[in-house]
């Protein structure tokens, strides 16, 4: 979602660590052109209808996008870090501080504006917002910067399958959250349930949506202008993906594992389950038995379900940087799109506000779209960097000089 540029070239001394790069080097076509994808989809899971009313089953755009869209935004946000604090080589000493202290202010000016877009959407919103969440994700990323591509993997397979298991463990202790989108009233006056919700029990938590943030971090510090790399990306991705499934498959479709979901919860019927896995749990998931973990569908969170939505989003990355090889121009409106949608999801949210969308879905998606795409390339052609992330972008530079005395003088 939040667009990490290289910070601004200096020098750098031995206690610094390696120098930052004193060329800017070009933006990763295929890297903005999946954060696009991802706010397209966002918008789509927003706006247009999530079942057929022919067969009420699900639409095409709630299969491809639902949980994964913001999944791709998270993994994204891991990689976009790694290539904001040295990319393949993780900058050391004072300048990984001064990474740490720019990615703080980030995350605290990324909850401060997903609390004041949150101030303006209705009582039953109209989208659940993910920036709050954002800002979270950014904060607990910032012990993790510095360490290597096998360590960051690691770290991530333990956050998709203990997370899970941590928040089903304790649904019955934690406070149940009141309102999808927070505000500041909110934070102010129950801090202990907002920061459950952001954490453990709301609709992107956290500490399980770490998988997909540390796993970007680690597909960052790779070579990703390589042809080799992204080729592994894309058959690694498709590969976790269908081991995913076929794990829900085995062992909940054919191995009892249906059967052990019915007789624990059953206040539930076998239409009610399958609602749950095919549109997600209202808000949370049962917590009667640990076959629920098995089970994949949107924001369902369990390590079936991250598994698979990081696959996805591992799979689509690797195409884009290979197509964006060949046909990047052709990618201009999506990578234009992806290098500001800290800009375009708050505007977009901010006119979801309006609730206009409702009669006419379709209209308003295109119109959402179109919109976005237009001022994506002619602001980016005229000015670069977004309006709202040239914003963030000097905060986090102004407290990356903090942390490097004498940064301004060796410029």
């Amino acid at each position: 979602m939040v667009n990490v540029h290289h910070p601004a070239p200096r020098a750098g001394t031995a206690e610094e660590g390696p120098a930052l790069p004193l060329v800017r080097r070009r933006r990763l076509t295929g890297v903005d052109a999946a954060r696009g994808l991802a706010l397209v989809g966002m918008m789509s899971i927003h706006i247009l209808p999530a079942w057929d009313p022919e067969n009420y089953g699900p639409t095409l755009q709630w299969e491809l996008f639902a949980g994964r869209a913001a999944a791709l935004f998270a993994l994204l946000a891991g990689v976009g870090l790694a290539l904001s604090s040295g990319g393949r080589t993780p900058h050391r000493g004072q300048a990984m501080t001064a990474d740490r202290v720019g990615l703080l202010v980030r995350a605290v000016l990324i909850t401060v504006l997903g609390l004041l877009v949150n101030e303006v959407m209705p009582a039953d919103p109209p989208a659940y917002g993910i920036l709050v969440y954002y800002g979270m994700f950014f904060l607990l990323a910032i012990p993790f910067l510095h360490l290597p591509v096998r360590a960051l993997l690691g770290l991530a397979a333990a956050a998709a399958l203990l997370g899970p298991v941590l928040m089903q463990s304790l649904r019955g202790v934690l406070p149940a959250f009141e309102v999808y989108n927070p505000t500041f009233a909110d934070v102010l006056a129950e801090p202990g349930t907002v920061l459950a919700q952001v954490l453990l029990t709301g609709t992107y938590p956290a500490v399980p949506y770490l998988a997909y943030l540390l796993t970007g971090l680690a597909v960052g510090r790779l070579n990703l202008r390589a042809a080799r790399v992204q080729g592994r990306l894309l058959w690694a991705g498709l590969a976790l993906a269908v081991g995913a499934w076929l794990v829900y498959w085995v062992l909940i479709l054919q191995g009892g594992g249906y059967d052990q979901l019915m007789s624990s919860t059953p206040w539930l019927s076998e239409d009610r389950i399958d609602e749950i896995i095919v549109w997600g749990p209202d808000p949370v998931l049962p917590d009667t038995s640990w076959w629920w973990l098995l089970v994949p569908g949107p924001h369902t969170n369990t390590p079936v379900a991250i598994l698979q939505d990081l696959g996805s989003g591992t799979a689509v990355l690797g195409a884009l940087l290979l197509l964006a090889r060949r046909a990047g121009s052709w990618l201009l409106p999506l990578s234009a799109m992806g290098s500001m949608t800290l800009t375009l999801y708050s505007a977009h949210l901010l006119a979801l506000a309006a609730m206009l969308h409702y009669e006419v879905p379709l209209l308003w998606f295109l119109i959402h779209v179109t919109v976005a795409a237009l001022f994506a390339v002619a602001w980016q052609r005229s000015f670069g960097r977004g309006p709202l992330e040239r914003v963030v972008a000097r905060a986090a530079n102004a407290g990356r000089d903090l942390a490097l005395p004498g940064r301004r003088s060796r410029r």
